[in-house]
């Protein structure tokens, strides 16, 4: 099991189980040949890999859906742990690095760039782009796929954006416009013989930021799970097909709360997210601000402080200084369906389902795999 220190939540299986360790397994010196054994049996062997990300998929929310997803349902293997936060722009990163945040640098969907903060997805403020001031390699400089040019299935549409030139740049994209598309693709690939293919799909994420639970999320569930069956139905012999997502959700509606007051006065600015809340604090008042984040929030968050989450290794092992940097002073990680508001950090629509706790529904991710022998 993923551990648990006694002041705080589970925090990902880094060691032992982990997304962060499905590209080194399939990828490495090794190949499939020799797999870790929280890795589903399927792969070994595999002489054609491909690994399908859907988006948002967690274990516990699959598990509580299986009748709607009779594919996948199938399908051998289990959950392993996707990092913190559980949030797309450090899991996405982690899969395809095969790095935890810490050391790849991509630590929230808002990230303290010096003073300014820049939503990660958009790699943009309210000010605009940001892309010439913050590279994203030089942003997050650690290649993906561990330095091997593949084959990239995700929307056309994030073709080009800095988000992808930060964790996916190198590689053989193929944008598809329509999720019908993807299982042609990949089986165009393998039988051109490519030997590992990337797919991303994010409509579960999607709807469930949307609408929620409820009908219109066990409809897109039952869309995913026929793209797995179309994928599932183009796989050539030797090949096998591997589906893991980058976080769960949790229902929080309109469980949305600002910190206190008094929180508010001793925080300079605010970075992360609703799930995983960073506060900057004014100048002096670090472990102020710590006491008085606890006093308020303590009974629905984890409230921890910067050198709690480095020491005992939330973000993974090896943080480096620039990292550091990017890190507020008191997180506020809600235990509860609750969300931190930030003026800052708005959208179209009030989100329905969140993410980037370290809840079970938030950390659990599946890791399932069909094969053809």
């Amino acid at each position: 099991m993923p551990n648990k220190p006694a002041t705080g939540p589970r925090l990902p299986n880094y060691k032992n189980g982990c997304i962060t360790g499905i590209i080194p397994a399939l990828l490495g010196p090794s190949g499939t040949k020799e797999i870790p054994d929280w890795m589903p049996s399927a792969v070994q062997g595999a002489r054609q890999v491909v690994l399908l990300v859907i988006d948002g998929l967690g274990w516990h929310q699959l598990q509580k859906n299986l009748a709607q997803c009779p594919t996948m349902s199938a399908m051998q293997g289990s959950s392993i742990t996707t990092v913190a936060p559980t949030t797309t722009v450090s899991a996405l990163t982690s899969i395809t690095t095969g790095l935890a945040p810490a050391e790849h640098g991509l630590v929230g969907y808002r990230i303290d760039m010096g003073g300014r903060v820049m939503q990660m997805l958009r790699w943009g403020d309210d000010k605009g782009d940001l892309r010439n001031m913050y590279p994203p390699d030089l942003v997050q400089p650690c290649p993906p796929f561990m330095g091997a040019s593949v084959p990239v299935l995700s929307k056309a549409e994030l073709e080009g954006s800095a988000f992808t030139e930060a964790h996916l740049r190198g590689v053989k994209a193929r944008g598809w416009r329509a999720a019908s598309s993807i299982s042609v693709e990949v089986g165009q690939l393998l039988r051109s013989g490519e030997k590992f293919i990337y797919a991303y799909y994010d409509g579960v994420d999607k709807i469930a930021h949307e609408r929620g639970f409820g009908p219109f999320y066990e409809a897109e569930l039952r869309s995913a799970d026929a793209i797995v069956k179309s994928i599932q139905d183009v796989l050539t012999p030797g090949s096998v097909l591997l589906v893991t997502a980058d976080h769960g959700q949790v229902m929080v509606g309109t469980n949305t709360l600002p910190p206190n007051p008094e929180v508010l006065a001793m925080t300079a600015y605010q970075s992360g997210e609703g799930r995983f809340r960073w506060l900057h604090a004014r100048d002096g008042v670090q472990v102020e601000l710590l006491a008085r984040a606890s006093t308020h929030h303590a009974d629905v968050a984890w409230v921890v402080s910067k050198e709690q989450v480095i020491d005992e290794n939330w973000l993974g092992p090896r943080l480096g200084p620039a990292t550091r940097k990017r890190l507020g002073d008191v997180a506020l990680v809600p235990r509860d369906p609750i969300s931190f508001d930030d003026v800052g950090d708005t959208g179209p629509f009030l989100l329905q389902c969140r993410h980037g706790a370290l809840t079970d529904d938030e950390l659990d991710v599946p890791l399932l795999a069909t094969a053809v022998k």
